[in-house]
């Protein structure tokens, strides 16, 4: 198939094209990109940044609103301009308070294993005991894990549900006495 008429031509700059004017209406025009709802909701277009930040009790530059208190230099201490910081008035303070209390809330244990490697663990063990390479022979070994694979993936379902685990070698015990 032929190429595209025009595409193997070297692409001329265009001088006439005023890059700054396109560069500053896209920023003007795009929204910052907020990621905690609670300041989402919170935030009002028609302000800058720096303003809304200010209603709801929050820091814009972190610089500022924690200052690094200067050292005694040679003995004496530096004296500030004498400015006092003007207190700055928090409209929005629920903000911060939904933000703190979101951020004491203990986190949940995302630690799972897939419903997959349980079943290859239980299996592995109802089968074959504690004996791992019998079980790296097994049939339902599909990914020829070697015996050491294998002894860490029944470690690890171990670690991640310890119950669950007591629980299951306490009904294989049941069952071997059944049987016997």
């Amino acid at each position: 198939m032929p190429k595209a008429k025009g595409k193997s031509r070297r692409q001329k700059y265009s001088y006439n094209l005023n890059r700054k004017r396109l560069y500053r209406s896209a920023r003007r025009r795009a929204a910052p990109r907020i990621a905690c709802s609670h300041i989402r909701h919170a935030w009002d277009p028609t302000k800058s940044v720096a303003q809304n930040l200010a209603e709801m009790g929050l820091a814009e530059d972190p610089n500022k609103a924690v200052p690094i208190p200067k050292k005694k230099l040679l003995g004496m201490e530096v004296e500030s301009n004498g400015q006092e910081q003007r207190k700055k008035i928090v409209r929005k303070p629920y903000v911060v308070n939904e933000m703190e209390y979101e951020a004491s809330l203990p986190e949940k244990k995302s630690n799972t294993l897939s419903r997959d490697l349980i079943d290859y663990v239980r299996y592995m063990i109802q089968n074959h005991g504690e004996n791992y390479k019998e079980m790296a022979r097994d049939e339902k070994n599909y990914y020829q894990d070697t015996p050491k694979q294998i002894k860490r993936k029944i470690n690890v379902y171990k670690n991640f549900y310890p119950e669950e685990y007591k629980d299951f070698i306490a009904s294989l015990k049941q069952e071997k006495m059944d049987v016997q």
